[in-house]
């Protein structure tokens, strides 16, 4: 007979969010529901009417971690929908922006995972934050590849957290002889830093993919050979940067989305029948608690081709790179496997930069209300914004964030696994779930009822 898990709410990742498991009498997942419990966002109804140059600001503004993808994302929407070409040196800022922002945020996460590994080879869990060796000095190469991505992204963009510097049309400013040089030197060493980086957290990873067992909350978990299997597809639209509907070739297809309401989608009414006070941090929800995920979800389901797809570092290599390793280490790979690809991409723009290249576009139109959206890989996946801009002013907006399409797909691959490695599962999708959480509207009987409709 299935009993009811919650864990609520889950930990180490940004924003709040719950799991709602259906397990069997061995403590294996049959139904997983994982779903946002943020606040609601009022992001795309707050920019309506708003000029296009502060819609971009105020998309930055939905998370602390990851700005420039929605900046870059909202300002490239917004040039979509006028049908302005930028400069090729703005292009070639927004891509060091881009690099610096992936490089950030990947060794920020692995600070939040790496407390459920294993030094490798050892039954010692890993504490980020001891003194001791050898992680200690992977602490500090964490920290440095951080403000290598922060201070890159404040010489480029204007600002580390909410850059000031893309407009609409391209940037504000080129950057100087010297600050490329110093982002090259940076760059150089973030290499170097990053190389390690990965080769340190790809042992760990499979290190605990080839364990027998792991320790939770001091309860033994078997780890299965296929932790966070899944069979839903995968979108990606570039291996660094993204797409647009300016572009010759778009790599992302609006007429292929479609969206389900959380009604339509998440298990409904139950009562919590199973809890482990021991479960980190603080245990699981009591035993009688009623819980109801079709109501308590604050997002809406995006699908691709009728289907939930995974976005992010390993849909990138997937569609770039023939990647085929699958599960929650095989996410956890793809993304350190993305670290030096960060330093590189920096490297070589700067390389083709012109410090005395026009950043701004001769002629930004105003807009006639046409559909224009904007693909951004952000580190956590495929950012979609579309907008649609008259006479300078936002008429629609809607934002389609990686933790949207990640929830569906994730849900999906908890089946199959100890309950207690769920969180597991979950944090290898590096969630930023105060992204993903928008606008809903529900009818007298507190149905959704609300879909995004793309005119």
């Amino acid at each position: 007979m299935s009993k009811v898990v919650e864990i609520s709410p889950t930990t180490r990742h940004e924003g709040h969010s719950k799991l709602v498991l259906k397990v069997n009498d061995e403590g294996i997942i049959e139904r997983g529901d994982w779903l946002s419990i943020t606040p609601v966002r009022g992001v795309e109804k707050l920019a309506l009417g708003k000029t296009m140059e502060q819609v971009p600001k105020i998309a930055s503004r939905v998370c602390g971690i990851c700005p420039i993808a929605h900046t870059l994302a909202a300002t490239e929407a917004m040039e979509a929908s006028i049908g302005c070409e930028i400069p090729e040196d703005a292009k070639l800022l927004r891509y060091i922006l881009q690099c610096a922002n992936r490089l950030h945020s990947h060794a920020i996460h692995n600070i939040l995972s790496l407390p459920d590994m294993y030094i490798p080879g050892t039954e010692t869990k890993i504490n980020p934050f001891t003194k001791e060796e050898p992680v200690r000095s992977v602490a500090l190469r964490i920290q440095r590849l951080r403000e290598i991505g922060q201070t890159v992204g404040e010489i480029v963009g204007g600002e580390a957290i909410h850059p000031s510097n893309p407009r609409v049309g391209g940037m504000y400013m080129n950057i100087t002889p010297r600050a490329k040089a110093k982002i090259y030197d940076l760059a150089k060493e973030a290499r170097v830093l990053a190389q390690e980086q990965m080769e340190f957290m790809i042992a760990v990873f499979n290190d605990f993919q080839n364990r027998d067992y792991v320790e939770v909350g001091g309860a033994q978990v078997p780890v299965p050979d296929d932790l966070g299997y899944h069979d839903q597809g995968y979108m990606a639209t570039a291996p660094m940067y993204g797409s647009s509907s300016l572009d010759d070739n778009p790599t992302w297809y609006p007429e292929r989305f479609t969206e389900v309401r959380p009604w339509d989608w998440y298990m409904g009414e139950m009562e919590v029948s199973e809890e482990d006070p021991n479960y980190p941090i603080g245990g699981t929800t009591a035993v009688g608690t009623k819980t109801w995920p079709q109501m308590q979800a604050c997002t809406g389901v995006p699908l691709y081709d009728g289907q939930p797809v995974e976005v992010g570092p390993r849909a990138r290599l997937v569609q770039f790179r023939n990647y085929d390793k699958k599960g929650a280490m095989g996410l956890q790979i793809a993304r350190q496997m993305e670290l030096p690809d960060c330093a590189y991409g920096m490297i070589e723009a700067c390389e083709a930069l012109n410090t005395s290249g026009k950043v701004v576009a001769d002629n930004i139109p105003q807009g006639d209300g046409s559909l224009g959206w904007a693909a951004n890989e952000a580190p956590r996946g495929t950012d979609v914004h579309l907008a649609q801009v008259r006479d300078g002013r936002l008429e629609y907006f809607s934002l389609l964030v990686p933790t949207t399409w990640n929830f569906p797909t994730c849900s999906r691959a908890l089946t199959g696994a100890p309950w207690r490695l769920a969180e597991v599962i979950m944090r290898a999708y590096d969630p930023c779930v105060s992204c993903a959480t928008h606008m809903l509207v529900v009818d007298e009987d507190k149905r959704i009822v609300a879909q995004k409709l793309i005119q």
